[in-house]
């Protein structure tokens, strides 16, 4: 399948600029900031995990994915929005311990017990990483007429700012307008996972206008990824393909 052979060399040249492999057989990068190195393990799918200044933070873990009691519990836990392949009530439960905060939409907290709700534009810190959340909705693709497979006000995706290198994680959206209008990102996962989020050109498109300096497509289905770094060439941003489909 050409997607996978694209993602193999992509997997081999990434080496040498810090990818790694964690114990569990995940692969890690090692992201440099001012403040410290930041780990970022590739999970799969949707699910990531940051380890900075001694904090971890699971981002929409997934039991499906991997076995949670191999990886390090969280000090945050980040989910963007309810479907199941983001929202897991039992990965959250193998992941938490004394003094774990969850942090996702209004019904994320009122399906997790003891869960904090952030709502689209609202800025928090937790574990010490400021947390920002960006509204994560569908304008094109739609469930049926008029009904988005995922509406305006429901999801977030999130920035989160490891001393000065800023993250951004959209969650299931598309090339929104709030989306094109981020500043500062040093590296962003955008999805494309047809026909829920954003085609290679949408995502694309919004690389092209916020610029991040590294963009992991993430979430991506069975989408031709390839395509994106085609779209991409020459555009000053770095794409890296990892196994996150």
């Amino acid at each position: 399948m050409r997607t996978r052979a694209v993602l193999g060399a992509w997997a081999v040249a990434m080496m040498s600029v810090g990818a790694t492999h964690a114990a569990e057989g995940l692969a890690t990068d090692v992201l440099p900031t001012a403040a410290g190195e930041l780990r970022v393990t590739f999970v799969g799918h949707g699910t990531l995990m940051f380890e900075f200044g001694g904090k971890v933070i699971h981002v929409d873990p997934w039991a499906k994915l991997t076995d949670y009691s191999m990886l390090p519990k969280a000090d945050l836990i980040l989910v963007t929005h309810e479907h199941t392949d983001h929202l897991d009530k039992t990965a959250i439960a193998a992941l938490r311990k004394e003094g774990t905060v969850v942090v996702g939409t209004a019904a994320v907290a009122e399906a997790v017990g003891g869960g904090l709700a952030m709502g689209n534009g609202e800025v928090k810190t937790f574990a010490g990483v400021k947390v920002e959340a960006v509204p994560a909705y569908n304008v094109v693709h739609m469930r049926a007429p008029g009904q988005p497979f995922h509406p305006k006000g429901v999801g977030n995706g999130y920035v989160l700012s490891f001393g000065d290198f800023r993250v951004y994680v959209a969650g299931d959206t598309e090339n929104t307008p709030e989306m094109k209008a981020l500043k500062d990102i040093g590296c962003a996962f955008l999805p494309m996972n047809l026909p829920y989020t954003m085609t290679p050109a949408m995502v694309a498109d919004a690389a092209k206008a916020f610029k991040p300096k590294i963009l992991y497509p993430y979430h991506f289905g069975e989408t031709d990824v390839s395509q994106l770094v085609d779209l991409l060439k020459d555009s000053g941003v770095e794409v890296r393909l990892r196994d996150l489909k």
